[in-house]
C-alpha cells in the first residue's frame, strides 16, 4: 500500500470516528432519558427505548470494529 493509499484510509477513519461520536452522544442521551424514566414507564412502549439503545450501541460497536479493520490493513 503507497503512501497516498495510507492517507486515505487516515482521512476514513477520522470520518468514521466523527460518527461513531455522533452516534456515542445519542446513545448517551438516550441511555440518560431511559435511566430517569420511572420503572413502571421503562417496561411500556416508552421503553421501547430500550431496543433503540442497544441497536445504537451495536452501531457504536461496529463503527470501531471497522476503524479496527482499516487500521490494520493500512499497517
Amino acid at each position: 500500500m503507497n503512501k497516498q493509499d495510507r492517507k486515505v484510509l487516515e482521512e476514513a477513519i477520522n470520518d468514521i470516528e466523527k460518527r461513531k461520536n455522533l452516534v456515542e452522544e445519542i446513545l448517551d442521551n438516550e441511555q440518560s432519558k431511559f435511566d430517569n424514566m420511572p420503572e413502571g414507564l421503562q417496561v411500556s412502549e416508552k421503553g421501547q427505548n430500550e431496543e433503540n439503545i442497544s441497536s445504537l450501541d451495536d452501531a457504536r460497536n461496529l463503527l470501531e470494529e471497522a476503524i479496527q479493520l482499516i487500521q490494520t490493513a493500512a499497517e
